[in-house]
């Protein structure tokens, strides 16, 4: 049979299977223009809480810890407290050979003494040499008188010349005598003063060497327990250019601080008694409370990253957490409740399309520079999903976040609006971040 004989025949069954064929193309190319466009991940938005908060590690301290320092050399002879000892102000905590001080104490005592007794005997020596003074004194005025008779009597022509000389010289003799004992005199005085000086000189070594023989003895100058001892009986304290730790005592364990080191992007969101939680990894299970006392100005830089030191305070009173183990701390900054939460995701999604596509629905939609670019005063962009399924931007001002959700300020955003947090596409996929731009602080969990 010939092909126009079958077609003929039948040609019912030809044009079905060629109609057939026309509809498995046209499915075909359906499917396959349907395949390069690319696929959205939305999520609704609802209303809800956030709370926004600041996440550092910081270490435990006690509230006030005391070095405690040797300020003289020796060997250590004993040791009276240790790791984990309760210890009273004043309670002596070690003691150093004595011996050399003692030594010390001894030949300064000698020495004072000694000082003490020669001040006595130039005390002595002064009174000797006033008394000298008062009878050289008591001589001038009887040869004056003597002189001045002789004078009248030469005069008178009764005494001659010769003895009247005599008696002028043995006066200025007598005046001589004096000026010589008010010389000695003076000079004994100023040995006795050089030797009071002396004694308090020596008064000074002495005190100085009873007060290192004092400081042989190591007390404790607070109330607290001992969390170090850097010393063993038999070894060698040198104190030659600082004092060198032999202990370390905490003054108060049952009140405690956390020192958590909060980036600087930070800073400006904590306050001063803001409630604060924190963990410890001895006791994973159990949450601990506190309170922001300071945030020290003195910041940190390594690696190029500025931290500061905020202070925590918290109650301690069954002293279960130690000095030195690490916290895992949250500060709240801000709460807000039954607000509209814009997923992270959204805040950075970038439909895959070229940038003069973007920019040309940014201009068609109104988009100020603010949202796009620059992010000043919170704006963002946010792609929503219209009624005809397509993707429209949209400008929205935002607020606090808690790394999850952020917190709608303003903008044409309402519950149930379907935001785009994803677009795939064959051989290509686009997500949002984990953080909206411009946001500071540090990621969920501990760090």
């Amino acid at each position: 049979m010939s092909l126009k004989e079958s077609y003929q025949k039948h040609r019912r069954a030809y044009f079905i299977g060629a109609g057939c064929l026309v509809i498995v193309l046209c499915w075909w190319a359906y499917a396959h223009a349907k395949s390069k466009e690319p696929k959205y991940t939305t999520v609704a938005v609802r209303r809800g809480d956030i709370t926004a908060a600041v996440q550092a590690t910081g270490t435990i301290n006690a509230l006030t810890t005391v070095s405690v320092g040797s300020y003289v050399s020796g060997t250590v002879q004993y040791i009276f407290a240790d790791f984990n000892t309760r210890v009273k102000s004043g309670q002596v905590l070690a003691q150093l050979d004595p011996a050399i001080y003692e030594a010390q104490v001894t030949q300064a005592r000698g020495q004072l003494e000694n000082a003490q007794d020669n001040l006595v005997t130039l005390a002595a020596n002064v009174q000797v040499d006033q008394a000298g003074l008062v009878k050289a004194e008591a001589n001038v005025k009887y040869q004056q008188a003597t002189a001045k008779r002789s004078q009248d009597l030469f005069t008178a022509g009764v005494v001659s010349a010769d003895a009247n000389e005599l008696t002028q010289s043995t006066m200025g003799q007598a005046v001589a005598d004096v000026q010589s004992a008010q010389a000695t005199l003076d000079q004994a005085k100023a040995t006795l003063a050089q030797a009071k000086s002396n004694v308090v000189s020596m008064e000074g070594g002495l005190k100085a060497a009873e007060t290192s023989l004092k400081y042989t003895t190591i007390i404790s100058p607070i109330d607290g327990t001992v969390v170090a001892r850097n010393i063993d009986v038999g070894q060698s304290v040198a104190a030659t250019l600082q004092a060198p730790n032999v202990f370390t005592v905490a003054q108060d364990l049952t009140r405690m601080q956390v020192y958590a080191a909060t980036d600087e992007s930070d800073t400006g969101n904590i306050k001063v008694g803001a409630p604060v939680t924190f963990a410890v990894d001895a006791f994973p299970t159990d949450l601990f409370n506190g309170r922001v006392s300071t945030v020290r100005l003195n910041p940190t830089t390594v690696q190029n990253v500025v931290t500061y030191n905020t202070v925590i305070d918290f109650s301690n009173p069954d002293e279960k957490l130690l000095p030195g183990e690490t916290a895992y701390v949250t500060i709240p900054t801000g709460h807000v409740k039954d607000t509209l939460e814009i997923p992270n995701p959204a805040l950075t999604f970038k439909p895959p399309m070229p940038a003069k596509d973007i920019q040309g629905l940014y201009k068609q939609y109104n988009i100020s520079r603010a949202a796009s670019t620059t992010h000043l005063g919170g704006w963002q962009v946010v792609w929503k999903l219209d009624d005809q399924k397509q993707m429209i931007p949209v400008a929205i001002q935002i607020g606090i976040t808690d790394y999850n959700n952020t917190q709608l300020l303003s903008g044409p955003i309402n519950e149930g609006d379907t935001l785009v947090i994803a677009a795939t596409t064959p051989g290509q996929t686009s997500t949002g971040g984990q953080r909206p731009p411009g946001f500071g602080g540090n990621g969920p969990g501990p760090r």
